[in-house]
């Protein structure tokens, strides 16, 4: 089982980036992914989580309106778009996987990490 996060990088506030989460080992369709952020000195946190072929979205309620979660089964790829970026965005952005059919908050309770990857938002 694998999930790699990409994308990441420096950016202007007020820029935009895209992150990509790459699965492999197990059956996408069948698994929501979810997307977490720890910023320096901050809680690791809940970003933004989809289901099934992207009906159904989650986001933190902080970032809604900026952030848009996707994805592509067929391409075994999860994505985050990111706009209006500003420094408190600024962190280690990882991706995980947990089954559709688990209970319980869809922020919680994931069985597969990826490695992060860093996006700063600086001028």
């Amino acid at each position: 089982v694998q999930l790699q996060a990409s994308g990441g990088g420096l950016v202007q506030p007020g820029g935009s980036l895209r992150l990509s989460c790459a699965a492999s080992g197990f059956a996408f369709s069948d698994y929501a992914i979810g997307w977490f952020r720890q910023g320096p000195g901050k809680d690791h946190e809940f970003v933004a989580a989809i289901y099934w072929s992207g009906g159904l979205t989650y986001y933190r309620n902080s970032l809604e309106g900026r952030f848009t979660i996707a994805r592509d089964n067929a391409k075994n790829t999860a994505y985050l778009q990111m706009n209006s970026l500003k420094p408190e965005d600024t962190a280690v952005y990882s991706c995980a996987a947990r089954p559709v059919w688990r209970g319980g908050s869809y922020d919680t309770n994931y069985d597969y990490w990826g490695q992060g990857t860093l996006v700063t938002v600086s001028s």
